[in-house]
């Protein structure tokens, strides 16, 4: 559902715009140029960085054309692995990504990117092999997904056309393990789109350790229903693209697990259970090579299984079940991690109130809480097997904060590493000998640190200097947090941005920018520049609050918002539009907000229901009913549509516009394969049967993200533009 993070969504919108009018000051006035083709905000960083297998080297590509390797100790390139120009026949002309192999003795490159949705996409592959300077193309029968190397490097999996294949490099022979693959119908390897959406997955296979073993997925799409959404591209009949999209209360596809044996040709299935009404969100080998880990989930996703499953004849036994009166929350490719003694697992859970982490036996028996207390474990990082230590971030310090801790698997000796307060996230070195962190805050560009294990700084790698010293020039003073008590009793989060020569004796037009959707969060310690930088130059104060049903404040905070999405969150942003308003320094009869995707959503929903509170509103590709969006997301936090009609239809906008009375900005993108283009349209019919004035801006192709070409500068003048005129 979430157009950037699934759990924090940052700020960094960028206007194209230049409009006279602004706040008076001494100060240089950001412009289109600024923002969209000099990058005088954008921040510098270390990119695409890969940790070489001796833990002492780290490799990071330049502008896909070199792989430069450095050395952590020192910083300082000891090699370049791969020039584009050396050897001269090299059959590409730049690389878009790039994978060493288990042993490093070959690359695995990826150019001429297809995208297909939000992370899938089409490529042509080819193997480097870096001892005789080499180059081989993956495949000639068309561009393919996902190719990835066994774990012995001997094979490369990919998929094509829904069925899955792979490479054998010792004999040169193209392997095709499946064959019923079609569109719209069958899928080997890969996910349908709503796994890919709100699972996050679009992997569907895995080589077992020994690669003698490979598990994938097969969905069948039949019962699905499609999806039908027009593509106009200039041409004289424009093509209906169709594709299987399960909405709230709707069939999914059905999903089974093989796993094949390259020596027999055949494919075992998994007995995952008679239900075929349930998830598989992820599949994971134990360190055995003849067991399998199968995720298994029920509709609702409230009850949650690990299943291990003997590859031989695809019994499954249950190791591990936990049960939710709300949800589960949405499991990434970290759950479960296996012990290397073969005995153990990880997981976290929220079932203390707080997400944490936990050990269990293979006999479903806890060994112990890893840790423990009232704030959340934000990322799994990784486990020094060898020393038995675990590496995470967590908002232990604030919820406002992240900060990377490691802890011992007995849950014993739990250190903070990281040393500067904000936001700091860390990639460790194969081996946990070192990490590269990569810290920020609401008044600090990213700043990009080397350390060694214990955390002790061994170099800065990036500043950022330059730019912290650049933005002084603008007059624009760094967010400030502050928070308030509802009515209710609850405490908010929020961050606000005043103008230049802000004066407290003046009154200034309010405009909220907001998100607000499950485990979310908007108000953190984190640096971002551009358009709230802007709309502060020309007078307003730019505020957001994290409202309930957001994250890092424990499960009771963010899953109260469960069954009746849009109830608890529009109702604390109004009263933080009222707090707002009492302020001396406010205008309360100017007072706006702006949302994208859930945001947009919000963003309606408050301007409706808050219409005596707010003056404007923009909504960027909103939901307007949750019946109109997919199966996997919706039903998580509203349960099926057959079961909670009021929970769907009381807090939906499209059924208060009645209500509106200030001004109203709808955006959309009609190649919205997320949030569709449906959703705006049925606010529109609704809003004219209740005879109100509204403005749209539709963007012809554009899909939930309106990237490309001009239409980001068109979008972001078209917004600031309807500020500046209606608040």
């Amino acid at each position: 559902m979430y157009i950037f993070s699934k759990r924090i969504v940052p700020f960094f919108f960028l206007v194209a715009c230049s409009v006279s009018s602004l706040a008076s000051g001494d100060f240089k006035h950001i412009s289109v140029a600024d923002i969209t083709d000099k990058g005088t905000f954008r921040s510098e960083s270390v990119y695409g960085l890969r940790s070489m297998n001796d833990g002492e080297h780290y490799t990071t590509s330049k502008q896909g054309r070199l792989i430069i390797m450095y050395a952590y100790k020192t910083g300082e390139v000891t090699d370049t692995l791969f020039n584009i120009e050396k050897p001269e026949k090299a059959p590409f002309k730049s690389f878009s990504a790039y994978t060493f192999s288990p042993a490093e003795d070959m690359i695995l490159f990826e150019t001429g990117h297809e995208k297909i949705y939000r992370r899938s996409y089409r490529a042509e592959y080819y193997i480097f092999n870096r001892r005789q300077k080499t180059f081989r193309r993956l495949s000639d029968g068309g561009k393919q997904r996902l190719a990835a190397f066994s774990p012995d490097g001997r094979k490369i999996t990919f998929v094509r056309k829904n069925n899955l294949f792979y490479l054998d490099l010792d004999t040169g022979r193209e392997v095709q393990v499946t064959r019923d693959g079609k569109y719209n119908h069958i899928i080997n390897g890969t996910t349908d789109w709503v796994y890919e959406e709100e699972f996050a997955i679009t992997k569907g296979f895995a080589w077992s350790p020994d690669s003698k073993k490979l598990a994938y997925y097969r969905f069948d799409e039949s019962r699905v229903k499609l999806f039908n959404m027009m593509l106009y591209e200039r041409k004289l009949y424009p093509e209906n693209y169709t594709f299987k999209y399960p909405k709230a209360g709707e069939k999914n596809a059905e999903v089974r697990i093989f796993v094949y044996d390259p020596d027999t040709g055949k494919s075992t299935e998994m007995k995952i259970g008679a239900e075929n009404d349930q998830y598989i969100p992820r599949i994971k080998w134990t360190k055995n090579p003849q067991v399998l880990s199968v995720i298994r989930e029920n509709r609702l996703q409230n009850h949650i299984e690990i299943l291990l499953a003997d590859v031989h004849s695809g019994k499954t036994s249950v190791v591990y079940s936990e049960n939710n009166k709300y949800y589960i929350e949405e499991i990434g490719d970290d759950y479960p991690v296996f012990l290397d003694n073969g005995k153990e697992f990880i997981i976290y859970s929220e079932k203390s109130g707080y997400k944490h982490f936990y050990r269990y036996n293979l006999n479903g028996k806890l060994v112990n809480a890893i840790t423990g207390g009232a704030w959340d474990v934000d990322q799994f990082i990784g486990i020094d097997q060898k020393k038995k230590l675990l590496y995470y971030t967590s908002s232990e310090e604030s919820p406002l904060r992240r900060s990377v801790y490691v802890i011992g698997l007995n849950g014993k000796g739990k250190k903070m590493l990281s040393r500067q307060t904000g936001t700091n996230r860390a990639v460790f070195s194969k081996g946990f000998k070192y990490f590269i962190n990569y810290y920020s805050s609401v008044s600090t560009p990213v700043v990009v640190t080397l350390h060694n294990a214990r955390g002790k700084l061994i170099r800065t790698l990036v500043d950022n200097k330059k730019l912290r010293e650049k933005v002084k020039e603008y007059g624009v003073a760094p967010k400030k947090f502050f928070s308030f008590t509802t009515p209710e009793g609850v405490k908010l989060n929020g961050w606000m941005i005043k103008p230049p020569d802000f004066d407290p004796s003046k009154k200034y037009p309010v405009f909220f920018t907001i998100y607000g959707g499950p485990g979310s969060q908007t108000v953190l310690d984190s640096w971002s520049y551009g358009w709230n930088e802007l709309l502060a130059q020309h007078g307003y104060i730019v505020v957001s609050v994290d409202n309930r049903g957001t994250g890092a404040r424990g499960e009771a905070f963010k899953k109260i918002t469960y069954g009746q999405l849009g109830r608890y969150e529009t109702a604390d942003q109004i009263e933080a539009a009222k707090y707002l308003g009492s302020l001396p320094y406010v205008d309360a009869d100017r007072i706006g907000i702006f949302g994208w995707s859930y945001g947009g959503f919000m963003a309606a929903s408050c301007l409706f229901k808050g219409h005596d509170v707010f003056k404007m509103g923009i909504s960027v590709a909103p939901v307007t009913s949750w019946r109109y969006y997919d199966t996997i997301y919706t039903e998580r936090y509203m349960g099926l549509p057959q079961d909670n009609p009021k929970g769907y239809d009381d807090n939906s906008p499209i059924n208060f516009c009645d209500l509106l009375d200030g001004k109203y900005l709808l955006i959309h993108g009609t190649g919205d394969d997320n949030v569709h283009f449906q959703n705006s349209i049925e606010l529109m019919n609704a809003l004219i049967e209740a005879d109100k004035q509204f403005e749209v801006q539709i963007y012809p192709d554009k899909d939930h993200g309106i990237y490309g070409g001009n239409y980001r500068h068109h979008l972001y003048t078209k917004m600031t533009g309807f500020i500046l005129e209606n608040l």
